[in-house]
């Protein structure tokens, strides 16, 4: 098929693949030029009421002027989108500027169809971008009072709506800047949507294996035979062009050739069959797709560009794909039993969904899984995560009734803002455990065609503990966390009873509770075992109750060597009655077992964490603690600081960055970055840049003594140990003799530029700097100046938008921020006002891309007082994030 040629103002970066209310998909694009045949199609096939309530007048057909004018748009005073399914057009959303220049007039018009699919609010949304990004503000509509629908469009969209009704026509008007209300409508479509995308893959009611072979130890003949064997409830059908017999079924020829609807479509056909089979798959209906072939991403920009071909092909025609190269899928609930996957039997019922990327290490975390006999609700194998990614199943999993608790081991995330946003809102209800490696976010893994971060290192796993992931590093430390959360309530606090029947394990487990930031409450290390099993169990029982009912025990572990005639299976009954019985989580370690044919997660009783090493047990308890303490902070709530003025320093960025093109960064003035600043109500003490003493002096004089001095070289300009500031300047005599003193100091560094400044109260210097991350988009980092963050590396890093709470962590999560809070007898700073100052910041950064870099450095946080010295801003014309106000699925 050959592209049209697009005009040079096309506004490309409005193009998107929506998920509609269904779980359905389709792409919406700008309306060219050439779509005029396709939009007359459109409107003849509408019925003539839909075309009455559209055009308050009943035209079988559009005239030529009219199609003219509905296609050929300036992308600026006029836009349309349509949405396509299949190349046909099923909808079609506009506005048009009115003489009021930041007012226009919205109409939309959804094939009869596809209505009651969600593509009028879809429509909404985007334009509403579009029209904020041309500097429009203000809807308005006329409907007819019987178009319902259209009104309900409106009304359910989060905005403020005005009604005007005159001359038997409603007039609707609104401003589309996002609100809270709109924003959180946004957000529950999209994840009503999206999870019913997910559903629809992994709870099919029919299922067709294409490329199901007799050949014995294939791919397609292991997936047709692991749907059959997992006794799915629903249809199955074998696809085959050659065979006569396959697994004892009758294969069809095409997916055409199948009976009746398939859901879902497991592809295992060679590499350069699978376009023709999508495109089968699109033409018979079917919804989802799992691809097992590999070859795509993994095959340099060749593969990955027929890859993103295979992901446009099956969104246009309403499907969602999982891989390729993936592993497969399963669901355990009765009500569907699918093991769509290479996994030779289906996993045992549980409340663990799983979601993986690439191959080996689903299998590896699968074998994991399955060595500590934890049940799982829903697997997904990813493979090169083209399409359906961990944010598609972690909105799918907060509504799964089945699954209790959302583990992913990630290799690469590709919209981490709502990776974020997602995880903070599911993590409130289930916990959320993340694996990913370090170098995740810094290079790609074959297949995977993401963004790459600039960030500082650690600016990703901070994003994550904000969220309230519980990150962990390997398949086994997921594992170990997992058997955990599974079958145990959450501690209430870090207090931890430690019962052994050895001293010397029992000290190791003590020291290692303590580095890992649990509190050891209650300490046994003498327990009697060897009495027999009628008197020894009860005897464990009555001690471990005993020890948990002590003040401040949250939670116990039960460290025990070897006992003859007391086999573990007897013990994880015991434990396991003990946690039920106290409301607390118990583990118990198993420690000098070496026959490996025995496996304790295999003999234990009910829902027991056991563990053969104890380090393992202490760090997943600790981890799993400090997700319950991160559930018992405030909710996430951003409000905003009072005092702030987005809309002035929007139109500010506007005018300065007219004459900024392409990847060209412009670095404002002082009195510029004080007066974008000043729209949030930050201050920057003002300074006076020097060249001559009697300058020096002049300037002395306007700002008034004391004063300071100091070099304009940002590396030295807030260091008075190396001889870059010089304060409490009194007079002008002093004040000259510091210039030459500075000077002749400052030698040995080349010539230095300096400036005298107003005097600030004494306090420590810190640094807050914001940035814009291609991956993570705005990044928002503290730490204290000078060697901590110049040798030490010692920052904190938080995505906005920030709680009051995240604030507050962020200044104190650096090591050296003991100094803030009167270290050696010193007074503290001010903390509630750099908290202030660190909001302000963070929504600054968030509500505009366009700054690139903005670096406070330094900021002197005093007893009273919170002072800016100093600030660099660099804005550009910013990239589109990953996460924007519109709803979009991930390109």
């Amino acid at each position: 098929m050959v592209k049209p040629e697009l005009a040079p103002e096309y506004p490309a970066h409005w193009e998107a693949d929506v998920v509609l209310r269904d779980g359905g998909t389709g792409h919406l694009r700008p309306m060219r030029a050439d779509d005029a045949q396709a939009v007359q199609t459109f409107h003849m096939a509408q019925s003539q009421n839909s075309i009455y309530l559209r055009f308050f007048t009943y035209k079988s057909k559009l005239t030529a002027k009219e199609l003219r004018r509905f296609t050929e748009l300036d992308y600026h005073d006029r836009v349309a989108f349509v949405i396509t399914r299949g190349g046909e057009i099923i909808g079609i959303g506009r506005y048009d500027r009115l003489n009021e220049p930041t007012e226009a007039e919205v109409a939309f018009n959804v094939s009869d169809a596809h209505q009651g699919r969600g593509l009028g609010s879809i429509l909404l949304e985007h334009l509403a971008a579009a029209a904020r990004e041309n500097g429009i503000d203000k809807f308005s509509a006329e409907v007819l009072p019987e178009n319902r629908k259209m009104m309900q469009v409106f009304s359910e969209a989060g905005y403020e709506v005005q009604r005007h009704f005159d001359d038997g026509v409603i007039s609707l008007s609104f401003d589309i800047d996002p609100t809270e209300k709109s924003r959180a409508v946004m957000a529950s479509r999209e994840h009503r949507a999206e999870a019913l995308s997910v559903a629809g893959l992994v709870a099919p009611t029919s299922v067709a294996v294409i490329g199901a072979s007799r050949e014995w130890g294939s791919v397609g003949q292991q997936l047709l035979e692991h749907v059959i064997e997992g006794k799915f409830t629903g249809a199955v059908y074998a696809v085959n062009q050659d065979a006569l017999e396959v697994s004892g079924m009758m294969p069809y020829g095409s997916i055409a050739q199948v009976p009746g609807p398939v859901d879902l479509a497991v592809i295992a056909v060679p590499y350069d069959q699978v376009p023709g089979v999508i495109e089968q798959c699109g033409r018979a209906g079917v919804r989802g797709l799992v691809i097992a072939t590999a070859g795509f991403g993994d095959d340099g920009e060749r593969g990955l560009a027929r890859q993103r071909d295979l992901v446009r092909q099956a969104r246009a025609n309403g499907m969602r794909l999982v891989g390729p190269a993936s592993l497969g899928l399963a669901n355990t609930d009765p009500a569907v039993l699918l093991n769509a996957s290479m996994a030779p039997e289906l996993p045992t019922q549980g409340g663990l969904g799983v979601f993986t990327q690439s191959a080996a290490l689903g299998v590896s975390l699968f074998a994991s899984l399955s060595r500590r006999s934890l049940g799982m609700s829903t697997v997904l194998s990813a493979g090169n995560r083209a399409d359906v990614s961990g944010n598609d199943m972690m909105q799918f999993w907060e509504d799964d009734p089945n699954t209790t608790v959302c583990a992913l081991y990630l290799e690469s995330i590709g919209n981490p803002r709502k990776f974020s946003r997602i995880s903070r809102r599911l993590a409130r209800s289930k916990p959320v455990i993340v694996a990913k490696s370090d170098s995740i976010g810094l290079r790609l893994p074959p297949g995977h065609a993401v963004r790459t971060t600039q960030a500082p290192a650690g600016a990703l796993d901070a994003m994550l503990r904000q969220s309230g992931v519980v990150r962990v590093n390997t398949i086994e430390e997921l594992s170990d966390v997992a058997q955990i959360m599974v079958g145990q309530p959450l501690p209430k606090g870090p207090g931890l009873a430690i019962l052994s029947n050895s001293g010397a394990l029992g000290t190791v487990v003590a020291d290692a509770a303590e580095e890992n930031g649990l509190t050891v409450v209650e300490m046994q290390a003498a327990l009697e075992l060897d009495i027999g099993q009628s008197r020894a169990l009860p005897l464990l029982k009555r001690t471990v109750l005993a020890a948990l009912g002590k003040k401040g025990a949250d939670s116990a572990i039960v460290t025990l060597l070897p006992v003859v005639g007391l086999p573990v299976d007897t013990i994880a009954k015991t434990l396991q009655a003990c946690s039920e019985e106290s409301g607390k989580p118990v583990l118990a370690v198993f420690t000098g077992i070496v026959d490996v044919s025995i496996h304790v997660n295999r003999q234990m009783a009910g829902a027991l964490p056991a563990f053969s090493n104890p380090g393992a047990a202490i760090a997943a308890l600790a981890a799993v603690t400090r997700y319950a303490h991160w559930l018992t902070l405030e909710s996430s709530v951003f409000e905003p600081p009072a005092g702030v003025n987005p809309q002035a320093a929007e139109a500010l960025l506007d005018t300065w960055l007219k004459d900024v093109a392409g990847a060209q960064l412009r670095t404002l003035s002082t009195d510029q970055a004080r007066e974008l600043l000043g729209h949030y109500g930050i201050e920057v003490l003002e300074s006076v840049p020097f060249g001559s003493e009697d300058q020096a002096v002049a300037g002395a004089e306007r700002l008034g003594w004391p004063v300071a001095i100091k070099t304009l070289d940002p590396s030295l300009r807030h260091r008075l140990d190396l001889g870059g500031v010089r304060i409490n300047i009194e007079n002008a005599d002093s004040l000259r003799r510091n210039i030459v003193q500075m000077r002749k100091f400052l030698e040995p560094y080349g010539e230095k530029n300096l400036e005298v400044q107003s005097m600030a109260e004494v306090g420590q210097s810190c640094t807050l700097r914001a940035i814009e991350d291609p991956l993570l988009g705005p990044v928002v980092s503290f730490g204290l100046s000078g060697d901590a963050v110049n040798l030490l590396d010692d920052w904190a890093h938080r995505v906005p938008p920030l709680s009051a709470c995240d604030s507050a962590d962020l200044i104190r999560s650096p090591r050296a921020a003991v100094k803030l809070f009167g270290y050696e007898g010193l007074p503290a700073g001010n903390i509630s006002a750099l908290e202030d100052l660190v909001a302000r910041v963070a929504m600054l950064k968030d509500e505009h891309p366009e700054v690139a870099l903005i670096e406070f450095k330094p900021i002197l946080v005093g007893p009273t007082t919170v002072t800016v010295l100093a600030v660099d801003v660099r804005i550009g014309n910013s990239a589109q994030r990953t996460d924007s106000a519109r709803r979009a699925m991930r390109s």
